[in-house]
């Protein structure tokens, strides 16, 4: 068996003062795999997706990413982790508005050496990366100058996308992203992230109400299940 991408044991997580919020007792995201993961509403899934960036520590357990127990390192330290091995799609994607699009995908690559480094050796440059991946998604050249905030759903969607992949990090978080696209627009740009991520020999760990996308995916589970903070108390 390969060494797991992502590993959580025993994983448990409370706000001060209130009750357990995640109780996971074990999951694993392997490399190269998409699992796409139901997140209901109170499930805990914006916590959950928090301890796998490092932003949060658990209460208890461990949350591995690359073998690396997240909660050992220094806050600084998980930050620099993060952003050298971890991409985000997010639902509202977070787009810089005041830069262009080309601007807005290069941005892990001005935090991360490691990333700069990548993009750079498999295209050239970041700069070169950066269109290529844009042009894979399916955005005009003539757009990549344009400011982010001037362009549709759809393309801003693909922008956060090629933000998220550039430099080839090993694992792609995607929280609802699809959610304000129509059925067959959700389909093409799946697949096209699909491509992107076996290419690179990506991770993609894809968070969504939407289950009529799960089979899509390698994998799927439901939050619900795995948090046993989530499931009702037995009488």
């Amino acid at each position: 068996m390969p060494t797991a991408l992502i590993e959580l044991t025993d994983l448990g997580f409370a706000w001060p003062g209130q009750a357990e919020l995640l109780d996971i007792p074990a999951f694993t995201l392997q490399p190269g795999e998409s699992l796409f993961l139901k997140g209901p509403s109170g499930s805990g899934k914006t916590t959950l997706l928090g301890l796998l960036g490092g932003v949060q520590k658990p209460n208890r357990g461990q949350v591995r990413l690359l073998g690396s127990d997240l909660a050992t390192l220094s806050a600084g330290a998980r930050d620099r982790f993060r952003v050298d091995h971890t991409g985000y799609i997010f639902q509202q994607f977070n787009l810089l508005p005041f830069l262009s699009v080309r601007e807005n995908v290069e941005l892990p690559c001005r935090f991360s050496k490691s990333r700069a480094q990548r993009a750079s050796q498999r295209y050239g440059s970041v700069d070169q990366a950066a269109a290529s991946l844009l042009a894979h998604l399916g955005l005009k050249a003539e757009l990549l100058d344009r400011r982010a905030d001037s362009l549709s759903i759809g393309q801003q969607q693909r922008v956060a996308a090629a933000r998220a992949l550039i430099g080839q990090p090993e694992l792609v978080i995607a929280d609802e992203p699809t959610s304000a696209l129509d059925a067959d627009a959700r389909e093409a740009f799946l697949q096209l992230l699909f491509a992107e991520c076996r290419e690179a020999g990506t991770s993609l760990l894809f968070v969504s109400h939407d289950q009529s996308l799960a089979p899509l995916f390698d994998r799927s589970l439901s939050l619900a299940d795995l948090n046993r903070a989530a499931r009702p108390q037995e009488l």
